[in-house]
């Protein structure tokens, strides 16, 4: 599996929790909440990337409402950095505690969809816990629809 797969699949689960969660009308704030996290740590890592500064905080809350447009700029960002930036490039940066790292973005983006990975799951047992049935998000059954 490449990093274009991998987007591919973050991008299919994210846009597939993002109409569950507008199905449920937004009235789980512990959801929203996570979500929100999600998407911001999205912008931070693609900002990171691009040399620019983040508009967002780690834990920046969104109004649910707004989760596609900013889903759809941090995708338009990932994918401006596929298509234009060697993989092998390191990039420095600070944390949100202002300690310095380098990596490469490679190694960013996989974090960044591993991160969402690992976070959908929480949604999933939030949802659940909620009464609502979460959808399946999981890459393989995504591949197996066809989806990916």
């Amino acid at each position: 599996m490449n990093l274009e797969e991998l987007l591919r699949y973050t991008k299919k689960a994210d846009e597939m929790i993002i109409k569950t969660l507008a199905e449920t009308g937004f009235s789980i704030p512990e959801a929203s909440t996570l979500f929100s996290h999600v998407l911001s740590a999205q912008h931070i890592w693609a900002k990171r990337i691009l040399g620019q500064k983040p508009n967002y905080a780690v834990w920046e809350l969104f109004d649910p409402e707004d989760f596609n447009n900013i889903y759809q700029s941090n995708i338009e960002m990932l994918e401006e950095i596929l298509a234009n930036k060697e993989l092998t490039e390191q990039i420095t940066y600070g944390n949100s505690a202002g300690d310095g790292f380098k990596n490469t973005i490679e190694e960013i983006l996989m974090h960044l969809c591993n991160h969402g990975t690992y976070h959908r799951g929480q949604l999933a047992k939030i949802l659940k816990q909620a009464g609502y049935v979460p959808p399946v998000t999981d890459y393989i059954l995504l591949k197996r629809q066809g989806l990916l």
